[in-house]
């Protein structure tokens, strides 16, 4: 379908790949559906991105965060909110989209409140189980808010919601009810460990030790994948020694969709991108929130998870190696358990995200137009 700037849509985000991925994610819908896409974003991602936000026209508009700042930095940060405001509806005027789609973080506010000034249909997305405080103040002025959770706390009432869930990486998402590899007799379990940057230095420590409390014959058949901080493969593979696990210690795993297909169970994070492809990829999990994740989100997004039967919530005060040890020895062992946590969680799994999300723009948009010709507007 041929782009028509009619047909413009100014998409918002910067900051946390958070933020940043279901914006690429709606990015590649909303063109594959003719719509021509902007991004409006601040210094730090100008010609940063990659995928199909690197490709589209985008916009640095000035922004600044007043949480947790000193009074003289909230005060600059206010000046530069409004001159990012004045800045963003410029531009927003000169190009004149049809919607703006704001992902949250202080980098959308300026856009998403030009928006709302100049009357644009303004659609939000909220990743996690608890909304964001720029979320909940743009919520209120919002055409739509579209939420990745069945369940969001701090929601204001009144609003117009759609669950649209967490875009997540179509690799990923192909694995949702596919068949996984049947264990025979005698054939090692998997287990995958992911941590990233906030999870790496709590799991580097405490998952070797726990593995080392196992019995020696579970240890024997069992194959570790686990990710660390960018030069402690070494150490952290240290402490593997004499364990009988085959074990693999990378800062970065290039090849997710396969080891999602080969784990048998997974330790990780709680962010809203890791449960939904844990969701997709069907595995049982034991999630570890991290605690200074604002408004505490994780640990409500793996209540979720919990909720529902599909994983272990572990808060990271309790993340102790004779706890984890516990839960790997009965989970490990019981692979009847592992099934049906298994099939919760791809219950749970929202794997066309993306289109949903561009679902609820177009019928937004369809809306304006009929309460335009109904002379409501």
């Amino acid at each position: 379908m041929t782009k028509d700037r009619q047909r413009l849509i100014v998409l918002t985000a910067g900051g946390t790949g958070g933020h940043v991925y279901p914006a690429d994610a709606l990015a590649t819908e909303l063109e594959k559906r003719g719509y021509e896409v902007m991004l409006f974003t601040d210094g730090r991602g100008l010609h940063n991105y990659k995928g199909k936000l690197g490709e589209i026209e985008n916009k640095a508009i000035y922004s600044g965060s007043v949480v947790g700042k000193s009074p003289v930095t909230k005060i600059c940060s206010l000046f530069k909110v409004g001159c990012g405001v004045i800045q963003a509806a410029y531009y927003l005027l000169r190009r004149r989209p049809v919607c703006v789609v704001g992902f949250g973080g202080y980098a959308s506010f300026p856009t998403a409140v030009a928006a709302v000034i100049l009357r644009i249909p303004l659609v939000i997305h909220e990743q996690n189980s608890v909304m964001s405080r720029t979320n909940r103040i743009l919520a209120r002025f919002a055409t739509l808010a579209a939420q990745s959770f069945r369940q969001v706390k701090n929601t204001p009432a009144g609003i117009k919601t759609i669950l649209s869930g967490m875009p997540i990486r179509n690799t990923i998402a192909a694995l949702h009810g596919q068949p996984r590899p049947e264990k025979q007799p005698g054939d090692k379990l998997t287990l995958l460990v992911l941590g990233g940057s906030q999870g790496a230095k709590i799991f580097a420590e405490a998952v070797p030790q726990a593995v080392m409390m196992l019995d020696e014959q579970l240890r024997a058949n069992l194959v570790i994948y686990q990710q660390c901080r960018q030069g402690e493969e070494s150490a952290v593979a240290a402490q593997y020694e004499n364990s009988g696990c085959q074990v693999t210690i990378r800062a970065f795993f290039d090849n997710m969709p396969e080891l999602y297909r080969l784990a048998d169970l997974i330790i990780s994070r709680a962010g809203a991108s890791s449960v939904y492809e844990i969701a997709a990829a069907g595995l049982p999990s034991v999630l570890v929130p991290l605690p200074i994740a604002a408004d505490n989100h994780q640990f409500y997004n793996a209540l979720e998870f919990a909720e529902a039967g599909a994983g272990i919530v572990v808060e990271q005060k309790d993340f102790t190696p004779q706890k984890l040890r516990d839960i790997l020895q009965d989970l490990l062992l019981q692979p009847q358990k592992r099934a049906q946590m298994a099939a919760k969680a791809g219950e749970i799994a929202i794997i066309d995200a993306a289109a949903r999300l561009a679902d609820g723009i177009e019928e937004l948009m369809m809306k304006e137009k009929d309460d335009v010709r109904a002379g409501k507007r």
